[in-house]
């Protein structure tokens, strides 16, 4: 969904943004109690600049949008009491005034349009608290990744998003299969099977998206992320115990844009990129991207052993955009992915301990369908969101094979309204969770989970919101569960502070980060599975002034019942004792253009009891630190970035119980020649390999089959990579 703001804005991004204002608020509401009887009034804007009114304007008062005529007149009706007034249009410097309304009056509020003098902020579209409201005002805390920031990982690494989420403060891609290169991301020391992943929220990517989902999604076509930290199941069901990742298209514009990108690395990574915008008529839009990739087997130590697997991968995603200006919008999307990805022993060689080749391959077909759809009902706001994905896998583990399909599917029908003080959200979901798998049918699953969910944001004062929302799911495998969740924003002056807590659940499968690397021919299981829940607090504190920011964020949480892989025997059950996170996290900004840094540090205190013993949960740095530094103007940009991870414990590895720190830079240099951005990014400067300390290869075969460690720090060392981009 899409909020309105009081700031300016990229081009790129503002230039359809107040055109498309609902079409993502996937959501909501209800009539509040407390209003019922009182008589609505109307606020009357007229936007001017100068001596001119201002068409197209978009006008936002207590959650209602309407857009000023020919005259630069707008009527929007409001509840009494104190109302606040947003108006934004392109190329003018957004204004947000308070107006205070009596029952059945009519307000004339008369704003002057200032042109923007400057691009250093954005528009905040956030889809992934219900409300439509902007990230400034939302109770619960929502940390955003713009354009800009998305298009320097983009230079990076084009074919996936793995860089992008990892150098996000508080998150962790996890490397779960040195063999094949797959990932999941761990937010706030959370496992990578609580993070929900949405596409423009919708779940295209399947209710676990882990392992190889997060390397087959090009950030071309991103226009921002947006991250909810902790249990979120209060707002997304089940797979949203660790948090929420969103994944927000970019829009198309007024005019036809093209964007082709041709990347190449030193060690054997080739992308090619097509992305294109264009109108179809007045009300509709559509983009498509379009990715070829391809990686060559590496052996990077020359042990005999891929450490980079070797892929090549197809993605297609044609989006379809209908707004008519009127509250009344449809968005369609579809996705295509093909990939085959090899790893294992090299071609001709032979593992020296088992004097045998071992050959680790994965083939990968996905489709997937989605849909939202919004109409305005009165004072009401109705939406509708559906999704359809289906995933052919073929693994293949040395001399074991494992075939399956995984379906998922989903649909929500919600409402929203504003009454008084509250914006309401009340709504019902479905979804559906399908896993067979050929050869260890044993594995299989079908879960079905209907489930209704309710929130109220209240605007108690004008330095004081809450948040309360709360869903109650039945899930055909666990039963029922609720889920509620409150948060609070206080406000004063440069500082703000958040606080937020809630529960959630998630129904357990044999699909774990383990067994993603590992398979499940060998995997046994002890009894039957019991539902993990989790609960989490966190406590914010941020003070903006000027061009520079900062916030300090407490955080902790707990799994009940935490589903556990033996690594010794690989046999997965419940844990009797609960896992538990505590940690905190630092974040600083200064954005002065040219210039940007940002600085974050990250400590997380994850502990598990295993047979007895209570540890940090295995590949979890208590420390993380990151430092990025940027200069841009019209002809280019050069940054700087600094990562240091912190000594983590390690498991099933013969060598050392605990990884080595180590801090990685790099250096990325993009120019504009003409049409034409050049760019050449150099990672990893200092080379740090994990083979420098010990090797990747085991000397005997793991209980689970797998013939390596796990994957604790870079296994590429130093990569070089460069390309172009042209944009017409």
């Amino acid at each position: 969904m899409l909020g309105a703001t009081d700031r300016p804005a990229p081009r790129e991004s503002r230039v359809v943004s107040n055109r498309i204002l609902l079409i993502l608020p996937v959501l909501f509401a209800a009539v509040s109690a407390g209003a019922a009887g009182q008589e609505p009034g109307r606020v009357r804007v007229e936007a001017r600049a100068g001596t001119d009114a201002v068409a197209g304007a978009v006008v936002v008062v207590a959650g209602t949008t309407r857009v000023t005529d020919a005259a630069g007149v707008a009527v929007v009706p409001a509840p009494a009491g104190e109302v606040q007034v947003t108006v934004a249009r392109d190329g003018f410097a957004a204004v947000t005034v308070p107006v205070t309304l009596a029952a059945g009056q009519e307000r004339v509020v008369r704003v002057e349009l200032e042109p923007e003098l400057t691009l250093e902020e954005e528009v905040t579209v956030v889809a992934t608290t219900r409300t439509g409201r902007r990230i400034e005002d939302q109770p619960i805390r929502v940390e955003a990744l713009d354009r800009e920031e998305i298009e320097e990982k983009m230079l990076m690494t084009p074919g996936d998003i793995v860089m992008m989420l990892n150098e996000m403060g508080g998150m962790r891609v996890q490397t779960t299969s040195p063999s094949l290169g797959a990932a999941s991301v761990r937010i706030q020391g959370m496992r990578g099977r609580y993070t929900r992943v949405l596409s423009d929220g919708l779940p295209l990517y399947g209710s676990q998206p882990g392992g190889l989902g997060l390397l087959q999604i090009p950030p071309m076509d991103l226009g921002q992320v947006e991250v909810v930290k902790g249990v979120a199941s209060a707002l997304h069901g089940a797979g949203a115990m660790g948090g929420v990742v969103n994944l927000l298209s970019r829009r198309p514009g007024d005019e036809a844009e093209r964007e082709i990108l041709l990347n190449q690395s030193t060690r054997g990574a080739t992308d090619g990129v097509l992305w294109l915008s264009t109108p179809l008529s007045e009300t509709w839009g559509m983009t498509l991207v379009g990715g070829g990739h391809r990686q060559v087997r590496t052996d990077v130590d020359g042990d005999g052993w891929t450490d980079m697997a070797g892929y090549r991968r197809g993605v297609v995603r044609p989006r379809f955009f209908r707004d008519d200006g009127q509250g009344r919008a449809l968005f369609l999307t579809a996705g295509a992915t093909r990939e085959t990805r090899a790893g294992g022993t090299e071609p001709g060689r032979v593992l020296p301990v088992a004097e045998a080749p071992y050959r680790e391959a994965l083939d990968t077909r996905r489709q997937d369908l989605g849909v939202l759809w919004q109409t305005l009902a009165g004072r009401s706001v109705v939406t509708a969101r559906a999704a359809v994905a289906r995933q052919w896998h073929e693994h293949r583990f040395g001399e074991t094979l494992e075939r399956d399909r995984h379906d998922t599917s989903f649909a929500e029908i919600a409402v929203r309204r504003t009454a008084g003080r509250h914006t309401w959200v009340a709504g019902a979901a479905v979804e559906h969770d399908a896993y067979r798998p050929d050869d260890v049918p044993r594995f299989g699953h079908v879960f079905t989970t209907p489930g209704l969910f309710l929130q109220d944001d209240v605007d108690m004062r004008s330095w004081l919101a809450l948040s309360m929302s709360g869903r109650l799911d039945r899930h055909s495998e666990y039963g029922w569960f609720l889920s509620p969740r409150v948060s609070a924003l206080l406000r004063s002056g440069d500082w703000s502070t958040r606080l937020s807590a809630g529960t959630g659940f998630f129904g357990p499968t044999a699909l774990t980060e383990e067994t993603e690397a590992a398979g499940l021919t060998r995997l046994d299981v002890d009894g039957p599975l019991r539902a993990e829940r989790g609960r989490s607090v966190s406590i914010d504190l941020t003070r903006a002034h000027g061009p520079a920011a900062w916030t300090v964020t407490v955080f902790g949480s707990r799994i009940a019942d935490p589903v556990h892989v033996d690594r010794s025997t690989y046999v997965l059950r419940n844990l009797d004792r609960p896992t538990t996170n505590i940690g905190t996290e630092l974040l600083g900004t200064f954005r002065q253009p040219p210039f940007a840094l940002t600085a974050s540090y990250t400590y997380v205190r994850s502990r598990e009891r295993v047979g007895g013993v209570t540890t940090d949960v295995a590949q979890t740095p208590r420390h993380g630190l990151g430092l990025v530094a940027m200069a841009e103007n019209e002809d280019g940009r050069i940054g700087f970035e600094l990562y240091y991870t912190g000594s983590q414990r390690l498991e099933a590895n013969p060598y050392r119980g605990f990884g080595e720190p180590y801090t990685l830079a790099g250096i990325l240099l993009e120019r504009r020649v003409g049409p034409l951005r050049v760019f050449v990014n150099l990672e990893n400067l200092t080379d740090v390999r994990q083979h420098r300390w010990d090797p990747v290869l085991r000397p005997d075969r793991a209980p689970d089959g797998r013939w390596t460690v796990d994957a604790w720090a870079p296994l590429d060392g130093r990569v070089i990579n460069g390309g172009g981009r042209v944009q017409f």
